[in-house]
This record gives C-alpha cells, structure tokens and sequence, in this order.
C-alpha cells in the first residue's frame, strides 16, 4: 500500500512539473487512459469544426473552385512541409498521401531503379511489421531482385555489392526497440546502396534527423502519434538531391510536369511532387492538416524528454505493483534503444487486454502473448501512467 500512495504521489508532482501538460487541453478526451496513440492518435479539438468547414463550405458552396481558391492543389505539399520539422526535414521533400504502404512501394522501387545494374538484392527488417514484408517481396519480384530478410542487427554484416536497397523499420512495432538510424544509414551508403526508413512509430515521438543523418527515402503514417484520424494519409520524404532520379513505379497524372496537359508520355514533374500519383483524398488531408496544429509551439525534444520519462515510471511501477514472474518487458531498457511504447510479455494477454479496457486502460494486444502500451507526451500525463500500472496488478490478481 505503501508503494502505490509513494507512487500516486510522485505521478502528481510529476504533472505539476510538466511543461507539456497543458497539451492535453488540445485534444478531446475522457476519464479513459489511452495507451494506444501508437496504433490511432486521439482526436485533435481542432478538427471538427475544420471539417465540417471543408465540408460545407470548401465542397458544398465552392466546389470545385475550392482546387485553387482552397487550396486543395496543393495540400500534399504543403502538409507535408508542416510534417518535415517533425521528423527533421527541410521545406520542399515530403508529399502527403497515399498509405504507408503505396509509398513503400513507390520508395524501394526506385531505390532499386536508383542503384543501377549489377545491384540486385533487397534487404528488409526480418522483424519488420508485415505490410513491409509483403511490399518488398513484391518489389523485388518487378525488379528482378533477391529478397533476404535480415535482422537490423544484421544489416552492416549483410551488406555487399550486389544490395541495391534496404528497407528498415526506425522503431519495432511489436516490441519498442528503437534502431540506430545514424549508423545503419551510413552502412548502407557504405556499401553504395540506398536505404529506405518506415517511421510510423517514431514520428512525433521522437528526433528523427532525417536530413541530418542523409537518410535517402522515408515513409510513415500520420494516424498514430500525428494524430491524424483514421486512415489519414502517409508521407513520402525524397532526399532532395535525389529527386531529379526519384523515378516512381507509380507515375500518376498528378506527378506529371504538365498535370493538365493531358500529354499521352509521361514527363516528371520536378521535387517532391515526382511522389503523387492521382488525385488527393482532400477530405483526410485536410482533417490531417488541422490535427498537426496541435504541434504549434511544440518541441520534438521536449516530447522525447517525457516520453522517456513516461516510459521510465511505467516500467518502474509495475515492477512495484506486479508480482514477480507474471510479466516481462521486451522493450529495450536503454534509453538510446527505446521507443515510445512499452511491450509487457505475459500469458493469456490477449485476454488480460480485453480486461484492462474493461477497467479503463486502453492498449492493445499483439499475438502471441504482448500487451503492447504507447505513450503520447502530448496528451498522456503520469498519472495516467500510475492508473495504468495498478489496473494492470489487480487485473492480473
């Protein structure tokens, strides 16, 4: 009893101390403790109001007026300028839309296209979350390609002549590990190929650095810690010194250097916009772009400082509260090897999970036997944390 009143104590001088705590004020939440921003971000207060203006006014009194006078032309670029920062990019390298996994494809592909003859192996992330797996797979069956899948450890001993491209996951989906982007980068570029980044779990949770680190293709998702809505669109970074050769597997009319030219050859258009391919799903785009105000003023730094933080009392209560033997953490205790989510190994998870929601803890649960906890700084406070911890003793008894 001791331990939870120390620990329920600390949770609220740790609130009172945060200088990101009244972040929570921009999103719209309940009594609820929601642990699972890294699978859907929680709904920006924002937003309602933006899209019934989109709806109504936007489409339903300007329409198609609303391509220029709107803006809706060139929502892609300009959302994805406002996502850059986030992830450490300059203006003019990221296009928004399509999902994660069309711009896989469209970024391994032309990696390959990139590295030329006589390079004719793909690596991927062995561990990689699935949609990965399968996109590469079916990009090195059109380009002709070897596909070896290789742990991230694996890669700088992997590596050789005849690797055209890699595709790695900055942070493990299942389990947390936050991998080495600077060093791996460089192995890569080594070796003389090209690597590409899937940041869906590391995006407004913590530094990227892709300009910094010359990372070459980058995608990700913005519905989890972007909060962008469900099925909001993903991001595709080209390196801007590649974009001249970024030559898209996917060459839509939206891509093209004369969109409205209706020429029957294709012809790209120059900069990021070689990444579009038809026409925007304006409606989650611009839903997304009202999501990412709630980043005005906010440092990404700041926001890795308390998820670390956060993750840190997490691990440290239920070591207090649950009895020993009943769960294990598989996230990486190192700080430099940590995500923004902490994934507890126990039995019968799957239906300890459905428990915890019961009570109010929303996580999720991945097969076999992970329960699997995301924290977002920007709405998830201590205290929260605590609750989590105690719900998670009692409900495993």
């Amino acid at each position: 009893m001791s331990e939870l009143l120390e620990a329920a104590a600390e949770a609220e001088k740790l609130d009172a101390a945060d200088g990101l705590a009244a972040l929570r004020e921009r999103f719209v939440l309940d009594d609820v403790v929601y642990l699972d921003g890294n699978s859907l971000g929680a709904l920006p207060a924002g937003v309602p109001a933006r899209v019934e203006d989109v709806v109504r006014r936007q489409w339903g009194e300007l329409r198609i007026r609303s391509w220029e006078e709107s803006g809706w032309w060139t929502a892609p670029e300009r959302i994805g300028d406002r996502i850059a920062p986030l992830v450490g990019a300059a203006s003019g390298q990221m296009v928004v839309g399509d999902s994660t996994s069309v711009n896989v494809f469209k970024a391994l592909v032309a990696a390959v296209r990139m590295a030329g003859d006589g390079r004719d192996e793909i690596l991927v992330d062995a561990t990689t979350f699935p949609t990965d797996g399968y996109i590469a797979e079916s990009a090195a069956r059109m380009t002709g390609c070897s596909l070896r899948p290789v742990t991230p450890a694996e890669v700088p001993s992997a590596l050789g002549d005849r690797t055209a491209a890699v595709l790695l996951n900055h942070v493990d989906y299942r389990t947390g590990r936050l991998h080495d982007l600077p060093a791996l980068t460089a192995a890569v570029h080594a070796a003389g190929a090209y690597v590409v980044w899937d940041l869906c779990h590391s995006a407004g949770a913590l530094p990227v650095g892709l300009d910094e680190h010359g990372v070459d293709l980058a995608v990700g998702c913005t519905y989890k810690y972007l909060n962008g809505g469900p099925g909001s669109p993903a991001y595709l970074y080209v390196r801007r010194d590649l974009q001249d050769r970024f030559d898209s597997p996917l060459p839509g009319w939206n891509s093209h250097a004369e969109p409205f030219g209706m020429r029957s050859a294709y012809a790209p258009a120059s900069g990021a916009v070689r990444g579009r391919v038809g026409t925007p799903d304006i409606l989650s785009l611009l839903a997304l772009e009202a999501a990412l105000e709630v980043w005005d003023g906010v440092s990404v730094e700041a926001v890795r400082a308390k998820s670390l933080a956060l993750t840190d009392f997490f691990l440290r209560c239920v070591g207090e509260y649950v009895p020993d033997g009943l769960v294990e953490s598989v996230t990486p205790a190192a700080h430099a090897e940590r995500g923004s989510q902490v994934a507890l190994r126990c039995d019968d998870a799957g239906d300890v999970m459905k428990r915890l929601i019961e009570r109010g803890v929303v996580g999720d649960f991945r097969a076999p036997d992970v329960l699997r906890f995301g924290f977002t700084p920007l709405y998830v406070g201590f205290a929260d944390v605590e609750r989590a911890a105690r719900v998670l003793a009692e409900t495993l008894g």
